[in-house]
Protein backbone atom coordinates (compact mmCIF):
# COMPACT_ATOMS: atom_id res chain seq x y z
CA UNK A 1 0.00 0.00 0.00
CA UNK A 2 1.32 3.49 -0.66
CA UNK A 3 2.29 5.51 1.80
CA UNK A 4 3.34 9.30 2.58
CA UNK A 5 2.39 10.50 -1.00
CA UNK A 6 -1.80 9.55 -0.03
CA UNK A 7 -3.30 6.43 -1.41
CA UNK A 8 -4.06 5.82 -5.05
CA UNK A 9 -7.56 7.02 -6.23
CA UNK A 10 -10.72 4.51 -7.07
CA UNK A 11 -10.37 5.38 -10.45
CA UNK A 12 -6.68 4.64 -10.67
CA UNK A 13 -7.58 1.07 -9.22
CA UNK A 14 -10.75 -0.05 -11.13
CA UNK A 15 -9.22 -0.11 -14.40
CA UNK A 16 -5.59 -2.13 -14.36
CA UNK A 17 -4.16 -1.99 -18.13
CA UNK A 18 -3.13 -5.96 -18.59
CA UNK A 19 -0.31 -4.38 -20.10
CA UNK A 20 0.70 -3.37 -16.87
CA UNK A 21 -0.09 -6.80 -15.17
CA UNK A 22 2.04 -8.60 -17.56
CA UNK A 23 5.00 -6.29 -16.76
CA UNK A 24 4.65 -6.65 -13.08
CA UNK A 25 4.86 -10.35 -13.58
CA UNK A 26 0.85 -11.57 -12.36
CA UNK A 27 -2.25 -10.91 -12.82
CA UNK A 28 -4.49 -10.10 -9.96
CA UNK A 29 -7.70 -10.13 -8.50
CA UNK A 30 -9.51 -7.05 -10.04
CA UNK A 31 -12.49 -6.10 -7.54
CA UNK A 32 -14.33 -3.62 -8.66
CA UNK A 33 -17.18 -1.71 -6.39
CA UNK A 34 -20.45 -1.60 -8.77
CA UNK A 35 -24.12 0.27 -8.70
CA UNK A 36 -25.62 -2.36 -7.08
CA UNK A 37 -29.57 -2.79 -7.57
CA UNK A 38 -31.40 -3.09 -4.64
CA UNK A 39 -35.47 -3.50 -3.20
CA UNK A 40 -36.97 -0.36 -2.20
CA UNK A 41 -39.00 -0.67 1.23
CA UNK A 42 -41.12 2.25 0.17
CA UNK A 43 -42.61 0.70 -2.73
CA UNK A 44 -42.12 -3.33 -1.66
CA UNK A 45 -42.46 -3.34 2.13
CA UNK A 46 -40.08 -5.50 4.42
CA UNK A 47 -37.12 -6.87 2.41
CA UNK A 48 -37.62 -9.70 4.17
CA UNK A 49 -40.64 -10.67 2.07
CA UNK A 50 -38.92 -10.69 -1.12
CA UNK A 51 -35.78 -12.11 -0.70
CA UNK A 52 -34.90 -16.06 -1.20
CA UNK A 53 -32.31 -18.70 -0.63
CA UNK A 54 -30.17 -19.81 -3.06
CA UNK A 55 -32.49 -21.45 -5.35
CA UNK A 56 -30.41 -24.60 -5.70
CA UNK A 57 -31.62 -25.22 -2.57
CA UNK A 58 -35.08 -24.40 -2.85
CA UNK A 59 -37.54 -27.51 -3.50
CA UNK A 60 -41.08 -27.16 -4.77
CA UNK A 61 -42.85 -26.79 -1.95
CA UNK A 62 -40.66 -23.74 -1.11
CA UNK A 63 -40.22 -22.38 -4.46
CA UNK A 64 -44.34 -22.31 -4.21
CA UNK A 65 -44.51 -20.67 -1.07
CA UNK A 66 -41.66 -17.88 -1.89
CA UNK A 67 -43.77 -17.53 -4.95
CA UNK A 68 -47.27 -16.74 -2.88
CA UNK A 69 -45.73 -14.53 -0.27
CA UNK A 70 -44.87 -11.50 -2.27
CA UNK A 71 -45.56 -10.50 -5.79
CA UNK A 72 -42.33 -8.84 -6.30
CA UNK A 73 -40.40 -12.16 -4.37
CA UNK A 74 -37.48 -12.63 -6.10
CA UNK A 75 -37.62 -16.01 -6.75
CA UNK A 76 -40.08 -14.97 -10.02
CA UNK A 77 -36.66 -13.84 -11.18
CA UNK A 78 -34.08 -16.54 -10.10
CA UNK A 79 -36.16 -19.40 -10.08
CA UNK A 80 -39.79 -18.99 -12.34
CA UNK A 81 -42.02 -21.36 -13.56
CA UNK A 82 -42.10 -23.38 -16.61
CA UNK A 83 -45.73 -23.32 -18.27
CA UNK A 84 -47.54 -25.38 -20.43
CA UNK A 85 -47.21 -23.75 -23.99
CA UNK A 86 -43.64 -22.08 -23.55
CA UNK A 87 -42.12 -20.82 -26.51
CA UNK A 88 -38.32 -19.67 -27.39
CA UNK A 89 -40.10 -16.19 -26.77
CA UNK A 90 -42.38 -16.79 -24.15
CA UNK A 91 -40.80 -19.06 -21.47
CA UNK A 92 -39.61 -18.89 -17.59
CA UNK A 93 -36.21 -16.98 -18.35
CA UNK A 94 -38.41 -14.72 -20.76
CA UNK A 95 -41.06 -13.91 -17.72
CA UNK A 96 -38.21 -12.97 -15.60
CA UNK A 97 -36.22 -10.65 -17.88
CA UNK A 98 -39.89 -8.80 -18.40
CA UNK A 99 -40.11 -8.92 -14.49
CA UNK A 100 -36.81 -7.13 -14.28
CA UNK A 101 -37.90 -4.48 -16.66
CA UNK A 102 -41.12 -3.77 -14.67
CA UNK A 103 -39.59 -3.49 -11.43
CA UNK A 104 -36.83 -1.05 -12.00
CA UNK A 105 -39.43 0.98 -13.45
CA UNK A 106 -42.28 1.20 -11.38
CA UNK A 107 -39.60 1.07 -8.49
CA UNK A 108 -39.49 -1.99 -6.60
CA UNK A 109 -35.95 -2.43 -7.30
CA UNK A 110 -33.46 0.41 -7.39
CA UNK A 111 -30.11 0.98 -9.16
CA UNK A 112 -27.53 2.95 -6.40
CA UNK A 113 -26.30 6.40 -8.12
CA UNK A 114 -22.92 6.02 -6.66
CA UNK A 115 -20.64 2.77 -6.55
CA UNK A 116 -20.29 0.93 -3.58
CA UNK A 117 -19.18 -2.53 -1.85
CA UNK A 118 -21.56 -3.94 0.43
CA UNK A 119 -20.67 -5.58 3.92
CA UNK A 120 -22.87 -8.20 4.51
CA UNK A 121 -23.19 -10.42 8.04
CA UNK A 122 -25.05 -13.11 9.59
CA UNK A 123 -25.73 -13.77 13.00
CA UNK A 124 -26.65 -17.66 12.76
CA UNK A 125 -26.33 -20.67 14.76
CA UNK A 126 -24.76 -24.03 13.13
CA UNK A 127 -26.93 -26.39 12.00
CA UNK A 128 -27.91 -29.40 13.43
CA UNK A 129 -25.80 -27.83 16.89
CA UNK A 130 -26.99 -28.86 20.34
CA UNK A 131 -29.72 -26.52 21.97
CA UNK A 132 -27.57 -23.59 23.78
CA UNK A 133 -24.99 -23.52 21.42
CA UNK A 134 -23.27 -20.06 21.06
CA UNK A 135 -24.84 -17.73 17.62
CA UNK A 136 -21.16 -17.70 15.60
CA UNK A 137 -20.92 -14.59 13.04
CA UNK A 138 -20.55 -14.54 8.81
CA UNK A 139 -18.82 -11.50 7.54
CA UNK A 140 -17.97 -10.97 4.27
CA UNK A 141 -18.49 -8.21 1.65
CA UNK A 142 -20.26 -8.12 -1.90
CA UNK A 143 -18.76 -6.63 -4.45
CA UNK A 144 -18.14 -7.33 -8.78
CA UNK A 145 -15.17 -8.71 -9.88
CA UNK A 146 -13.86 -8.91 -13.57
CA UNK A 147 -14.04 -12.53 -14.83
CA UNK A 148 -10.84 -14.39 -15.37
CA UNK A 149 -10.29 -17.89 -17.21
CA UNK A 150 -9.36 -21.07 -14.99
CA UNK A 151 -6.05 -21.51 -15.33
CA UNK A 152 -5.00 -18.18 -16.27
CA UNK A 153 -5.05 -15.72 -13.43
CA UNK A 154 -6.24 -16.16 -9.64
CA UNK A 155 -9.28 -17.54 -9.17
CA UNK A 156 -9.58 -20.78 -8.53
CA UNK A 157 -11.85 -23.28 -8.54
CA UNK A 158 -12.30 -26.46 -6.50
CA UNK A 159 -15.42 -28.84 -7.40
CA UNK A 160 -16.46 -29.95 -10.77
CA UNK A 161 -20.26 -28.96 -12.60
CA UNK A 162 -22.80 -30.56 -14.29
CA UNK A 163 -23.51 -29.10 -17.83
CA UNK A 164 -27.37 -29.31 -16.95
CA UNK A 165 -27.42 -26.72 -13.93
CA UNK A 166 -24.81 -24.42 -16.51
CA UNK A 167 -27.78 -24.51 -19.01
CA UNK A 168 -30.15 -23.27 -16.66
CA UNK A 169 -28.25 -20.36 -15.63
CA UNK A 170 -26.90 -19.21 -19.06
CA UNK A 171 -30.39 -19.11 -20.33
CA UNK A 172 -31.29 -16.93 -17.31
CA UNK A 173 -28.02 -14.74 -17.50
CA UNK A 174 -28.77 -13.94 -21.31
CA UNK A 175 -32.07 -13.13 -20.62
CA UNK A 176 -31.97 -10.70 -17.81
CA UNK A 177 -28.24 -9.64 -17.82
CA UNK A 178 -27.92 -9.52 -14.62
CA UNK A 179 -26.62 -11.45 -11.57
CA UNK A 180 -29.28 -12.20 -8.82
CA UNK A 181 -27.17 -13.96 -6.38
CA UNK A 182 -23.70 -13.39 -5.58
CA UNK A 183 -20.93 -16.89 -5.72
CA UNK A 184 -18.89 -17.01 -2.73
CA UNK A 185 -15.03 -17.48 -2.85
CA UNK A 186 -12.69 -17.08 -0.13
CA UNK A 187 -9.76 -15.21 0.36
CA UNK A 188 -6.42 -15.32 3.10
CA UNK A 189 -6.07 -12.07 5.01
CA UNK A 190 -4.92 -13.45 8.84
CA UNK A 191 -4.79 -9.83 9.82
CA UNK A 192 -7.87 -9.41 8.97
CA UNK A 193 -7.19 -6.31 6.77
CA UNK A 194 -10.16 -6.11 5.07
CA UNK A 195 -12.86 -6.40 7.21
CA UNK A 196 -11.33 -4.15 9.68
CA UNK A 197 -11.25 -1.46 7.37
CA UNK A 198 -14.83 -1.52 5.80
CA UNK A 199 -16.09 -1.95 9.68
CA UNK A 200 -14.49 0.80 10.54
CA UNK A 201 -15.79 2.86 7.95
CA UNK A 202 -19.31 1.96 8.46
CA UNK A 203 -19.45 1.84 11.94
CA UNK A 204 -21.44 4.74 12.83
CA UNK A 205 -23.75 4.05 10.15
CA UNK A 206 -26.91 2.01 10.68
CA UNK A 207 -27.56 -1.14 8.21
CA UNK A 208 -29.52 -0.56 5.50
CA UNK A 209 -30.67 -3.78 5.63
CA UNK A 210 -31.24 -5.61 8.95
CA UNK A 211 -33.65 -8.45 9.48
CA UNK A 212 -34.25 -11.92 10.89
CA UNK A 213 -34.73 -13.91 8.34
CA UNK A 214 -36.93 -17.15 8.40
CA UNK A 215 -34.26 -19.10 9.71
CA UNK A 216 -34.35 -16.94 12.83
CA UNK A 217 -31.03 -15.58 11.08
CA UNK A 218 -29.96 -11.80 11.47
CA UNK A 219 -29.06 -10.59 7.91
CA UNK A 220 -27.59 -7.06 8.34
CA UNK A 221 -25.88 -4.91 5.08
CA UNK A 222 -24.18 -1.67 4.81
CA UNK A 223 -23.19 0.03 1.55
CA UNK A 224 -19.99 1.32 1.86
CA UNK A 225 -19.43 4.13 -0.49
CA UNK A 226 -16.16 6.47 0.55
CA UNK A 227 -14.29 6.46 -2.40
CA UNK A 228 -10.72 6.21 -0.18
CA UNK A 229 -12.16 2.88 1.70
CA UNK A 230 -12.78 1.76 -1.74
CA UNK A 231 -9.44 2.43 -3.30
CA UNK A 232 -8.08 0.69 -0.44
CA UNK A 233 -10.25 -2.84 -0.35
CA UNK A 234 -9.12 -2.84 -4.56
CA UNK A 235 -5.97 -2.32 -4.07
CA UNK A 236 -5.48 -4.63 -1.38
CA UNK A 237 -7.64 -7.78 -2.50
CA UNK A 238 -5.50 -7.21 -5.83
CA UNK A 239 -2.86 -9.50 -4.09
CA UNK A 240 -5.49 -11.91 -3.18
CA UNK A 241 -6.19 -15.27 -4.72
CA UNK A 242 -9.55 -16.22 -4.95
CA UNK A 243 -11.17 -19.69 -3.93
CA UNK A 244 -14.32 -20.08 -5.11
CA UNK A 245 -16.58 -21.71 -1.77
CA UNK A 246 -19.94 -22.17 -3.50
CA UNK A 247 -21.37 -21.15 -7.41
CA UNK A 248 -18.76 -22.98 -9.65
CA UNK A 249 -21.74 -23.15 -11.80
CA UNK A 250 -22.52 -19.26 -12.29
CA UNK A 251 -18.79 -18.51 -12.32
CA UNK A 252 -18.47 -20.94 -15.44
CA UNK A 253 -22.00 -19.78 -16.80
CA UNK A 254 -20.71 -16.04 -16.02
CA UNK A 255 -16.95 -17.33 -18.16
CA UNK A 256 -19.67 -18.68 -21.30
CA UNK A 257 -21.76 -15.46 -21.20
CA UNK A 258 -18.56 -13.24 -21.49
CA UNK A 259 -17.46 -15.56 -24.77
CA UNK A 260 -20.44 -15.17 -26.36
CA UNK A 261 -21.30 -11.51 -26.00
CA UNK A 262 -17.07 -10.72 -27.12
CA UNK A 263 -18.16 -12.78 -30.24
CA UNK A 264 -21.35 -11.07 -30.87
CA UNK A 265 -19.37 -7.44 -29.97
CA UNK A 266 -16.23 -8.23 -31.82
CA UNK A 267 -13.04 -6.38 -31.02
CA UNK A 268 -14.38 -3.85 -28.16
CA UNK A 269 -11.37 -2.30 -26.23
CA UNK A 270 -13.20 -0.50 -23.34
CA UNK A 271 -14.23 -3.15 -20.46
CA UNK A 272 -18.15 -4.30 -20.50
CA UNK A 273 -20.45 -5.19 -17.85
CA UNK A 274 -20.76 -9.10 -19.23
CA UNK A 275 -16.76 -9.20 -18.27
CA UNK A 276 -18.00 -8.54 -14.23
CA UNK A 277 -19.90 -11.21 -11.62
CA UNK A 278 -21.26 -10.36 -8.27
CA UNK A 279 -19.11 -12.46 -5.69
CA UNK A 280 -19.41 -12.08 -2.14
CA UNK A 281 -15.97 -12.15 -0.44
CA UNK A 282 -14.76 -14.14 2.79
CA UNK A 283 -11.64 -14.70 4.45
CA UNK A 284 -10.58 -18.02 4.73
CA UNK A 285 -9.60 -17.72 8.55
CA UNK A 286 -13.26 -16.19 9.60
CA UNK A 287 -14.24 -18.20 12.62
CA UNK A 288 -17.66 -17.69 11.75
CA UNK A 289 -17.41 -19.48 8.28
CA UNK A 290 -19.11 -23.14 8.78
CA UNK A 291 -17.92 -26.46 6.83
CA UNK A 292 -20.97 -28.86 6.55
CA UNK A 293 -20.28 -32.71 5.72
CA UNK A 294 -22.10 -34.00 2.85
CA UNK A 295 -23.09 -37.77 4.12
CA UNK A 296 -23.44 -40.53 1.12
CA UNK A 297 -26.90 -42.89 2.31
CA UNK A 298 -26.92 -45.85 -0.45
CA UNK A 299 -29.79 -46.78 -1.93
CA UNK A 300 -28.79 -50.67 -3.61
CA UNK A 301 -28.45 -53.75 -2.26
CA UNK A 302 -25.23 -53.96 0.03
CA UNK A 303 -23.22 -57.12 1.59
CA UNK A 304 -24.47 -58.33 4.51
CA UNK A 305 -22.75 -57.43 8.62
CA UNK A 306 -21.45 -60.73 8.45
CA UNK A 307 -19.42 -59.77 5.28
CA UNK A 308 -18.27 -56.26 7.28
CA UNK A 309 -15.16 -58.17 8.36
CA UNK A 310 -13.31 -59.77 4.86
CA UNK A 311 -14.77 -56.36 3.26
CA UNK A 312 -13.07 -53.86 5.01
CA UNK A 313 -10.27 -55.14 7.66
CA UNK A 314 -7.62 -55.25 5.45
CA UNK A 315 -7.45 -51.33 4.74
CA UNK A 316 -9.47 -50.39 8.27
CA UNK A 317 -9.78 -51.09 11.64
CA UNK A 318 -13.46 -52.03 12.32
CA UNK A 319 -15.42 -51.36 15.46
CA UNK A 320 -18.08 -52.46 16.23
CA UNK A 321 -21.01 -50.35 18.24
CA UNK A 322 -23.86 -52.26 19.19
CA UNK A 323 -26.84 -50.94 20.17
CA UNK A 324 -30.76 -52.22 21.35
CA UNK A 325 -34.32 -50.19 21.34
CA UNK A 326 -33.50 -48.68 25.01
CA UNK A 327 -30.06 -47.32 24.08
CA UNK A 328 -30.18 -46.29 20.29
CA UNK A 329 -30.02 -42.69 21.48
CA UNK A 330 -26.97 -43.13 23.43
CA UNK A 331 -25.01 -45.54 21.70
CA UNK A 332 -25.61 -42.82 18.31
CA UNK A 333 -24.48 -40.24 19.76
CA UNK A 334 -21.38 -41.71 21.12
CA UNK A 335 -20.59 -43.21 17.41
CA UNK A 336 -20.84 -39.57 16.28
CA UNK A 337 -19.02 -37.86 19.03
CA UNK A 338 -15.87 -40.47 18.30
CA UNK A 339 -16.56 -39.89 14.27
CA UNK A 340 -15.63 -36.18 14.57
CA UNK A 341 -12.97 -36.40 18.02
CA UNK A 342 -11.06 -38.99 16.34
CA UNK A 343 -11.26 -38.45 13.11
CA UNK A 344 -9.62 -35.02 13.75
CA UNK A 345 -6.63 -36.58 13.42
CA UNK A 346 -6.99 -39.90 11.20
CA UNK A 347 -9.03 -40.49 8.33
CA UNK A 348 -12.19 -42.32 9.89
CA UNK A 349 -15.82 -42.89 8.33
CA UNK A 350 -18.75 -43.81 10.12
CA UNK A 351 -21.23 -46.64 8.93
CA UNK A 352 -24.44 -47.81 9.26
CA UNK A 353 -26.42 -50.98 7.57
CA UNK A 354 -30.48 -51.46 7.01
CA UNK A 355 -31.53 -53.84 9.45
CA UNK A 356 -28.68 -54.43 11.77
CA UNK A 357 -28.19 -53.09 15.16
CA UNK A 358 -24.77 -51.72 14.84
CA UNK A 359 -22.91 -48.74 14.40
CA UNK A 360 -19.61 -49.07 12.76
CA UNK A 361 -16.07 -46.74 12.98
CA UNK A 362 -13.99 -47.20 10.24
CA UNK A 363 -10.62 -46.33 10.77
CA UNK A 364 -7.91 -46.24 7.85
CA UNK A 365 -4.87 -48.44 9.09
CA UNK A 366 -1.46 -46.73 8.68
CA UNK A 367 -0.33 -48.35 5.57
CA UNK A 368 -3.03 -47.54 3.61
CA UNK A 369 -3.14 -43.53 4.96
CA UNK A 370 -1.70 -40.96 1.73
CA UNK A 371 1.66 -40.07 2.32
CA UNK A 372 2.74 -36.59 2.04
CA UNK A 373 3.57 -36.27 -1.23
CA UNK A 374 -0.09 -37.54 -2.37
CA UNK A 375 -1.94 -35.27 -4.52
CA UNK A 376 -3.88 -32.89 -1.91
CA UNK A 377 -7.30 -33.98 -3.40
CA UNK A 378 -6.28 -37.42 -3.05
CA UNK A 379 -5.73 -36.73 0.68
CA UNK A 380 -9.61 -35.60 1.21
CA UNK A 381 -11.74 -37.62 3.50
CA UNK A 382 -14.17 -37.63 0.81
CA UNK A 383 -11.76 -39.10 -2.04
CA UNK A 384 -10.54 -41.71 0.87
CA UNK A 385 -14.29 -42.72 1.11
CA UNK A 386 -14.89 -43.16 -3.05
CA UNK A 387 -11.64 -45.30 -2.99
CA UNK A 388 -11.87 -47.66 -0.10
CA UNK A 389 -15.63 -47.57 0.43
CA UNK A 390 -18.00 -46.52 -1.77
CA UNK A 391 -16.54 -48.70 -4.42
CA UNK A 392 -16.65 -51.51 -2.21
CA UNK A 393 -19.91 -51.11 -1.35
CA UNK A 394 -21.46 -49.66 -4.66
CA UNK A 395 -19.01 -51.07 -7.49
CA UNK A 396 -20.78 -49.90 -9.97
CA UNK A 397 -21.44 -46.32 -11.91
CA UNK A 398 -25.59 -47.02 -11.72
CA UNK A 399 -25.35 -47.92 -8.13
CA UNK A 400 -23.31 -44.83 -7.02
CA UNK A 401 -25.84 -42.40 -8.85
CA UNK A 402 -28.48 -43.67 -7.12
CA UNK A 403 -26.89 -42.38 -3.85
CA UNK A 404 -28.99 -39.78 -1.59
CA UNK A 405 -26.69 -36.81 0.12
CA UNK A 406 -27.61 -35.58 3.33
CA UNK A 407 -25.71 -32.92 5.69
CA UNK A 408 -27.44 -33.78 8.92
CA UNK A 409 -26.17 -36.72 10.88
CA UNK A 410 -29.52 -37.43 12.03
CA UNK A 411 -30.98 -37.49 9.13
CA UNK A 412 -28.54 -39.88 7.06
CA UNK A 413 -29.10 -42.28 10.17
CA UNK A 414 -32.28 -42.50 10.07
CA UNK A 415 -32.97 -42.84 6.45
CA UNK A 416 -31.04 -46.31 7.37
CA UNK A 417 -33.03 -47.04 10.23
CA UNK A 418 -36.59 -46.00 8.39
CA UNK A 419 -35.34 -48.35 5.17
CA UNK A 420 -35.44 -45.14 2.61
CA UNK A 421 -31.31 -46.33 2.24
CA UNK A 422 -29.30 -49.78 2.53
CA UNK A 423 -26.25 -48.13 3.95
CA UNK A 424 -25.20 -44.42 5.40
CA UNK A 425 -21.60 -43.33 5.19
CA UNK A 426 -21.01 -40.70 7.41
CA UNK A 427 -17.46 -38.57 6.93
CA UNK A 428 -16.17 -35.53 8.48
CA UNK A 429 -16.34 -31.91 7.06
CA UNK A 430 -13.78 -30.56 4.58
CA UNK A 431 -11.49 -28.17 6.39
CA UNK A 432 -11.43 -25.10 4.58
CA UNK A 433 -7.31 -25.02 4.19
CA UNK A 434 -8.02 -28.46 2.38
CA UNK A 435 -10.36 -26.77 -0.31
CA UNK A 436 -7.34 -23.84 -0.86
CA UNK A 437 -4.57 -26.69 -1.31
CA UNK A 438 -6.80 -28.59 -4.13
CA UNK A 439 -7.61 -25.11 -5.73
CA UNK A 440 -4.29 -23.88 -5.87
CA UNK A 441 -2.85 -27.48 -6.62
CA UNK A 442 -5.35 -26.86 -9.98
CA UNK A 443 -7.55 -29.99 -8.89
CA UNK A 444 -11.13 -30.57 -8.41
CA UNK A 445 -12.94 -32.06 -5.46
CA UNK A 446 -15.39 -34.85 -6.04
CA UNK A 447 -19.08 -33.93 -6.19
CA UNK A 448 -20.65 -33.26 -3.15
CA UNK A 449 -17.27 -32.39 -1.21
CA UNK A 450 -18.31 -29.65 0.53
CA UNK A 451 -21.45 -27.11 1.80
CA UNK A 452 -20.47 -23.63 3.13
CA UNK A 453 -22.66 -22.07 5.64
CA UNK A 454 -24.29 -19.89 5.79
CA UNK A 455 -25.60 -19.15 2.44
CA UNK A 456 -26.17 -15.89 1.67
CA UNK A 457 -30.01 -14.76 0.46
CA UNK A 458 -30.42 -14.26 -2.84
CA UNK A 459 -31.95 -10.76 -4.23
CA UNK A 460 -29.98 -8.70 -0.85
CA UNK A 461 -27.87 -7.08 -3.67
CA UNK A 462 -28.21 -7.27 -7.22
CA UNK A 463 -25.86 -6.64 -10.13
CA UNK A 464 -28.16 -5.71 -13.05
CA UNK A 465 -25.59 -5.45 -16.31
CA UNK A 466 -28.40 -3.67 -18.51
CA UNK A 467 -32.15 -2.04 -17.98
Amino acid sequence: MERGCGHPTLDSLLFVPRSREKRMGTRMAHIIPFHGTLYNPATVGDVKQVVAPPYDIIDKALQQTLHDRHPNNVIRLELGYEQAGDTATDNKYTRAAGALKDWLKTGALRKDSQPAIYYHTIEYRPPYSAPGTPTKVFKGFLSTVELEEFGSGKIYPHENTRAAAKTDRLNLLEACRANFSAIISLYSDPQNEVLALIEQSIAAEKPRIDFQDDEGFRQQLWSVTDANVLAKVVQIMHTKQLFIADGHHRYETALNYRRARRQQAGAVTSPQPYDNVLMLFASLEDKGLTVLPTHRVLTTSVPAPKDLPGKFEPVFEVAALPFQAGNETQVRAQFIERLRSQGQSVPMFGLALKDDPHYYLLTLRPAHRPMASTSPRDRLDVSLLQQHVVSTLCPTQQAQEAMLYSKDDHEALNWVRQGTGTAALLLNPTKVAEVKAVASAGERMPHKSTYFFPKPLTGLVMNVMEG
